[in-house]
């Protein structure tokens, strides 16, 4: 690894951190000593990376720091674009169409070889298992979510029944046959998972919910410790 590498993985590291790091975990994660560790961190300062502690304290990254994107490497590159087409698979027409002017930014700004190698990138994205449609507009859910609004819609669950149901929307789950919305349901006064496409007449009711998002997902996640990465049990609606 060349010391520019090293230097860039050093502040990759440091932004993954919210706390200061101390320097040995640092230089353990990079395979170098702490004495070479000690004098990455000062070169990093001496060219304007905003970074805060010392020796035997640890380390933190103050937010705001950018890097250029001619600093992707090949991986991250491809990685960009595996997501980007992903998303023009699997979301709404509108996340698609984001994810494609995301690469045109970069691509735009990157070195010419690497540019091409987006073009060319050996990643391919099969086309999904045709799901039913939706009836509600997966854009307004995503505005909702990020809004932290209350949404309303009327939904039939797997046996045929209807309700009506308001709820606090925090996450959609794009599975390979379905996505599913995850809110706090005013009805059942707790979690429950809806999928979109058994959901009509949402309607985004432009209100705060009472709780910020963040503090609902950490719960639901004490609930689902496995949704990262394997999605959510099943619960009744």
């Amino acid at each position: 690894m060349s010391r520019a590498e090293r230097l860039l993985t050093l502040v990759q590291a440091l932004r993954r951190r919210r706390r200061p790091v101390a320097g040995a975990e640092l230089a353990d994660e990079l395979g170098v000593s702490l004495r070479t560790l000690y004098r990455d961190i000062q070169a990093l300062v001496g060219q304007g990376a905003p970074i805060e502690g010392e020796a035997g304290v640890g380390y933190v990254l103050k937010p705001g720091f950018m890097l250029p994107p001619l600093m992707f490497t090949e991986d991250e590159i491809e990685a960009l674009v595996f997501g980007a087409r992903l998303a023009a698979t699997r979301a709404d027409d509108r996340l698609a169409s984001a994810a494609e002017n995301a690469l045109a930014k970069i691509a735009a700004v990157l070195p010419r070889d690497l540019a091409d190698r987006m073009e060319t990138t050996g990643l391919i994205v099969a086309p999904p298992w045709r799901a039913p449609e939706d009836q509600v507009d997966l854009a307004m859910i995503r505005t909702a979510i990020r809004n932290e609004t209350r949404l309303t819609f009327a939904y039939v669950n797997e046996k045929g029944i209807a309700t009506t149901r308001t709820v606090w929307p925090i996450a959609v789950a794009f599975f390979e046959r379905a996505r599913v919305l995850t809110a706090w349901c005013e009805l059942r006064q707790d979690f429950r998972h809806f999928r979109i496409d058994r959901m009509a007449q949402a309607v985004d009711l432009g209100q705060r919910y009472p709780r910020r998002r963040r503090v609902l997902m950490k719960e639901w996640r004490e609930l689902e410790p496995n949704a990262p990465d394997t999605g959510f049990r099943p619960l009744p609606n």
